[in-house]
């Protein structure tokens, strides 16, 4: 298990890592810092803290439903599909300033997220409980990014 573990965490974080090449500078960025933002975005620090903890929950998340799931193919399939998601949001965002684009993105993620958790509740009982902050923080980002959708 604590191999799994360490994959995921290895898989996870290079997203995050990979995604960050993409950003840039993001949020310090002149056109991050001119766009109208929601009022209920949160401070710059809250990102890092926020995908650092998610990346953590998650990793232990998959490498106990490697071990639940009966169809491992579909389960991994559904991983690449989160991971090339998460990834891609990045650059549709904050480097080609594809708000819309983006925006659909992370619709598409949000509810793939939500698909772990609903479809593999059964079998992972309480370890569901992990993916939950990813599938919050989530609805939260769409927001935000439909609010600079809307208001830009």
């Amino acid at each position: 298990m604590v191999y799994r573990i360490i994959i995921f965490l290895v898989l996870n974080f290079g997203a995050l890592g990979i995604g960050g090449f993409f950003t840039g500078k993001g949020v310090p960025s002149e056109w991050y810092s001119n766009l109208n933002k929601a009022p209920w975005s949160p401070p710059g620090w809250v990102f890092g803290f926020a995908w650092t903890t998610i990346m953590i929950c998650f990793s232990v998340y998959m490498a106990y439903a490697w071990t639940k799931v009966s169809d491992l193919k579909l389960l991994m399939i559904l991983f690449a599909l989160q991971w090339v998601l998460n990834i891609a949001w990045n650059p549709a965002f904050f480097y080609f300033h594809q708000v819309s684009v983006a925006l659909m993105i992370i619709s598409l993620l949000t509810v793939l997220v939500g698909y772990f958790l609903v479809a593999y509740w059964s079998d992972l009982k309480m370890y569901s409980l992990l993916i939950i902050p990813y599938f919050v923080w989530l609805l939260i980002a769409t927001s935000l990014n439909a609010y600079v959708l809307i208001k830009n």
